[in-house]
């Protein structure tokens, strides 16, 4: 069986000379070079600005010495911690998105570190105020340009063939082969498949006899192969069932100077943040992580009872002002009071000013329209503004609510929306909120269609993957100056 190749990467002839030259760095080097631009950009940028700023500011240049002595201090603070982080290594630079929120954490944390060194030092008082907000913000501006300059220098290099995080060769079943390329897409993650090796299907599904005379010919053939193409690393794209097939292979391969991996089941496919997790001696595969944190929960804990709190002061007068207005327009009680899931789906009573002159919690509840004749004159007014939804505020107070969060449901929306949207249940992994991400984005309102809840539970989703305080700060934001959140509101 002839090794066939399924990408080749050769630098074109039309390459410029800044990608050859980029291409000439190792994966060592290249980290190396990254750390040296880091550094010597912010010396640089710390003389610089001392000397323009003092010289605007005071007619002369000011004490050099002390602007490189800031500038190797900050220096090392900002790439040392990036080389415990690995943020040095050649793949993390085939994607611009995360650098800048890791580049500007990192830069914070060492303005910190720099200001708490110069009080305990008691030199703080030796540097102008203005340098040192100047030094921040054009530092952390170049930080940021240069991570977008190398990483498209590196996609562009990569393009042409020229760089690779990895150089590998696959071996496995057609199948299998096919199905990570076509997922994982290799390629795009810096790893150059040099060549690949197709197993003889029999060879993983025959029984032991016929199955192991066909494995050492195949085998026999791809060591020969993977010796004359020098790959890094080598995939085994086989099902882990096949527990003697992969034993196998792996003493087979050990006589090589190469990596061996066990490539993903197809099963993993369908989950995104899969880790090698170990305890000891034991190691598994950890499919999901815990939507937050212990220290992500207290973080969000914390927001939630500082901000609910002062908003609760501030809106005292509104709130008195409302129930007055809501004893005025018709009989009954100012507040309505629903049973809804909460975190882990344990049901909790939610705090709304009443808007309607229905009072529903049973097996079956209608949801609210548009025109519902069940609105009360201010309740209508109410529901516009999403004024009905502050003494929830109350519910963020004693836990079962959070500012943000997926909005949650009466209990008999939940059983049926549960029943037809795959993976609905998974809202309830966070506590509900008085606003979300799918609200901030239109979807929120009456539910009649299937579309409209799988769009509703795609973003509230995307919310729990991706949650963050900023991402809490700018959502709240939006609630309140966005024309999309008040959509569909009635």
């Amino acid at each position: 069986m002839n090794l066939q190749p399924t990408y080749t990467l050769a630098a074109s002839p039309q390459t410029g000379p800044l990608l050859r030259g980029w291409a000439l760095l190792s994966r060592g080097t290249f980290s190396t070079a990254i750390f040296l631009i880091d550094v010597a950009w912010i010396i640089a940028t710390s003389f610089f600005t001392g000397v323009v700023y003092y010289h605007l500011a005071y007619g002369d240049i000011g004490l050099v010495s002390a602007y490189v002595q800031v500038g190797v201090l900050a220096a090392s603070i900002f790439a040392i911690s990036n080389v415990f982080r690995g943020e040095y290594r050649l793949p993390n630079f085939f994607a611009f998105k995360p650098h800048a929120r890791r580049t500007i954490q990192l830069w914070n944390v060492t303005l910190i570190c720099l200001l708490m060194l110069g009080f305990l030092a008691q030199i703080s008082v030796d540097y102008s105020r203005g340098w040192i907000v100047l030094f921040y913000f054009v530092t952390l501006a170049g930080l940021i340009v240069l991570r977008f300059l190398i990483v498209r220098i590196t996609a562009m290099a990569r393009a042409a063939g020229l760089i690779s995080a990895q150089r590998i060769c696959l071996i496995g079943t057609g199948a299998h082969i096919g199905a990570f390329i076509q997922h994982y897409e290799p390629w795009a993650l810096g790893l150059n498949v040099v060549g690949c090796r197709f197993l003889t299907p029999v060879a993983v599904t025959a029984p032991a006899e016929t199955r192991q005379v066909v494995l050492d010919r195949d085998l026999a053939e791809a060591v020969i192969s993977v010796r004359s193409l020098e790959p890094d690393a080598i995939y085994l794209l086989v099902p882990w069932s096949a527990t003697d097939v992969i034993d196998r292979c792996a003493k087979t391969f050990l006589a090589l100077p190469v990596e061996i991996h066990l490539g993903p089941e197809q099963i993993l496919h369908k989950f995104d943040d899969v880790e090698l997790a170990k305890v000891g001696p034991l190691a598994s595969l950890q499919l999901t992580r815990l939507p937050l944190s212990r220290a992500e929960v207290m973080r969000k804990r914390f927001f939630d009872l500082v901000c609910a709190a002062i908003a609760l002061i501030a809106l005292t007068p509104l709130l008195i002002a409302v129930a007055i207005l809501i004893k005025l327009d018709s009989p009954g009680p100012i507040f309505f009071v629903q049973r809804r899931y909460g975190f882990n789906q344990q049901p909790f009573r939610i705090i709304k000013f009443r808007t309607m002159r229905a009072f529903e919690d049973g097996a079956i509840v209608l949801q609210a329209r548009r025109d519902d004749p069940r609105l009360t004159k201010i309740g209508r007014w109410l529901r516009r503004w999403n004024i009905d939804e502050i003494p929830q505020l109350f519910n963020v107070l004693t836990g079962d609510m959070s500012l943000v969060g997926p909005r949650p449901h009466a209990l008999s929306h939940d059983h049926d929306f549960e029943g037809r949207i795959s993976l609905y249940a998974r809202r309830h992994n966070v506590k509900p909120g008085i606003t979300g991400w799918a609200q901030i984005n239109g979807y929120r309102g009456e539910i009649d269609s299937d579309e409209k809840i799988r769009k509703r539970v795609e973003y509230d989703l995307f919310y729990i993957d991706n949650w963050s305080l900023w991402l809490d700060l700018k959502i709240i934001a939006r609630t309140v100056l966005s024309r999309t959140a008040y959509r569909n509101a009635y």
